[in-house]
């Protein structure tokens, strides 16, 4: 299991003593930009990666499987397919929520050969990631790809989170440049590499760090 965090044992405590962070910057991922975010020591925030295909959803579900007592919101990713071929991916909310994320077509936005449902994936998907709308005790995304950061709303929506006082539980590409670069360098995140030799094992590892944290009403 490979565990990345730029943070010494323990989370640090720091107070906001200027306008509020989320208010600072809406363009960039990196806690620079966000000033004196407010965090405490029971925070978690968990950025899962590995290379496409490795089971990092199904771990997703299987660690929610396991934490039905706690209150999680978010979304989840998986493929459509017909006839045994795929033909786009959907979303689907932890309460029960489901819509289009892609499908093939050649209607912009486009990421390879699948048109992105950007607009249904903002009305349906990011109200579950608003702390105010969907108060929770784990917001659960998955992932932070490609096809979701076409929306600039959804990574306003990733970086409001980080901001504040929010246990998180995301996949994210094992590649990419700009924001998922900037995200997997932030000192108040743990980034863990699933493989097929760890992603049995780390289901029982995060859902007791999950539980442990102690940062849950």
């Amino acid at each position: 299991m490979i565990f990345q965090s730029s943070r010494s044992a323990g989370w640090r405590n720091q107070v906001n003593t200027r306008k509020r962070p989320w208010e600072t910057c809406r363009n960039c991922a990196s806690e620079a930009c966000i000033e004196d975010g407010r965090r405490t020591s029971s925070l978690m925030r968990l950025l899962l990666t590995g290379v496409p295909g490795v089971g990092k959803t199904t771990l997703v579900r299987k660690i929610l499987a396991q934490i039905e007592d706690l209150k999680c919101a978010g979304f989840y990713t998986a493929e459509k397919r017909h006839r045994g071929q795929r033909i786009g991916f959907k979303f689907v909310t932890l309460d029960g929520a489901e819509g289009t994320l892609a499908s093939v077509g050649r209607k912009e936005p486009t990421v390879g050969r699948y048109s992105v449902a950007v607009e249904e994936f903002e009305k349906l998907a990011l109200p579950r990631l608003d702390r105010d709308n969907s108060p929770a005790d784990l917001y659960v995304i998955d992932e932070i790809g490609k096809m979701e950061l076409l929306s600039v709303k959804f990574r306003n929506a990733v970086i409001d989170l980080l901001a504040r006082p929010s246990n998180i539980l995301a996949t994210i590409a094992k590649k990419g440049k700009g924001f998922v670069a900037q995200l997997k360098t932030r000192n108040d995140i743990e980034l863990i590499e699933v493989t097929r030799a760890n992603r049995d094992r780390l289901v029982g590892e995060i859902v007791r760090r999950i539980i442990e944290s102690g940062g849950f009403s």
